[in-house]
């Protein structure tokens, strides 16, 4: 094998996010559920014999030259001893700064893709937890199931969501992760949340529940913080309720997403926003790549 073309690296929502502690090292606890989106970045992959990691921009999205695509085939080269290289053309397509896991999805595809283009034969296990080096929403895109997420991100239990469409909102305006959570304003303390049974799932099979039933649970614990940074994010929510959606941001990026039961015309959004009509993932494309 020498090449990999159109190989497709997801987005996920939060459906919710919730702040409920702080750990002795800084590192914030969270509770949420993420779920892809068929929004995806695409990556393309040819075998270099050299040992070289060179990346291509093939859209206008000027990534720095030391991106989560490079780090992370650098990291699997350094884990496993692996003496090839690889070139790595990105189509940019997921906004930056919206909270839907843009770059970690396309770390998360680059580990999986060169896993199997340099033959290395590691398990999703032993993937994740060089992903997790990397960022702590990385596991989850190797993971490949939508899922209740604890801890720092990375414990991960499958969920099983029904079909629904989303309607994804990113305007201009953007915010800084650290500086959402080095905010006072920031809500700390959320009692941890509980769905009913899940204590009592078997994690080997996914976990079925509603997507209504979990967007009620809560809320997102960055968004007051990220309005007061932004007011875009508000925009975008007022402008929602006005098509009598209910809108919510995603992570800590500025993007906001809402349910869409019934066809509504959205066509009278401001023309610097980025509007998109989405469907969830049962599972991530590459899900069948590697063993657990």
């Amino acid at each position: 094998m020498k090449r990999l073309f159109d190989v497709p690296a997801p987005a996920k929502l939060n459906l919710f996010l919730h702040i409920t502690g702080r750990r002795a090292d800084g590192y914030h606890l969270l509770q949420s559920v993420f779920m892809l989106i068929d929004w995806c970045d695409t990556l393309h992959f040819e075998l270099r014999h050299d040992g070289a990691i060179s990346r291509e921009d093939l859209t206008d999205a000027h990534l720095p030259a030391e991106d989560l695509v490079v780090r992370a085939a650098r990291l699997l080269q350094q884990a496993t001893g692996c003496t090839l290289g690889a070139h790595v053309g990105l189509e940019k397509r997921l906004p930056a700064e919206a909270g839907m896991g843009g770059g970690s999805s396309d770390a998360a595809t680059c580990l999986l893709a060169l896993n199997r283009l340099w033959g290395l034969g590691l398990s999703r296990t032993q993937l994740a937890a060089l992903g997790l080096q990397l960022g702590a929403d990385v596991p989850f895109f190797i993971g490949g199931r939508n899922a209740w997420v604890e801890g720092v991100g990375e414990q991960l239990t499958p969920l099983s969501l029904e079909d629904a469409r989303f309607v994804v909102v990113k305007p201009p305006g953007g915010t800084s992760t650290p500086s959402i959570f080095r905010s006072p304003l920031l809500k700390r303390d959320t009692k941890p949340a509980i769905i009913q049974g899940f204590a009592a799932n078997d994690a080997r099979e996914p976990f079925e529940h509603s997507i209504q039933s979990i967007l009620d649970i809560g809320h997102n614990d960055l968004q007051p913080v990220a309005q007061a940074l932004c007011p875009d994010v508000v925009d975008c929510i007022n402008w929602l309720q006005g098509h009598g959606l209910q809108g919510r941001m995603s992570g800590s990026g500025t993007a906001v997403f809402a349910r869409i039961r019934q066809s509504c015309d959205l066509s009278d959004a401001p023309g610097n926003w980025l509007v998109k009509d989405c469907k969830n993932m049962d599972a991530h494309p590459l899900l069948e790549w590697c063993s657990g």
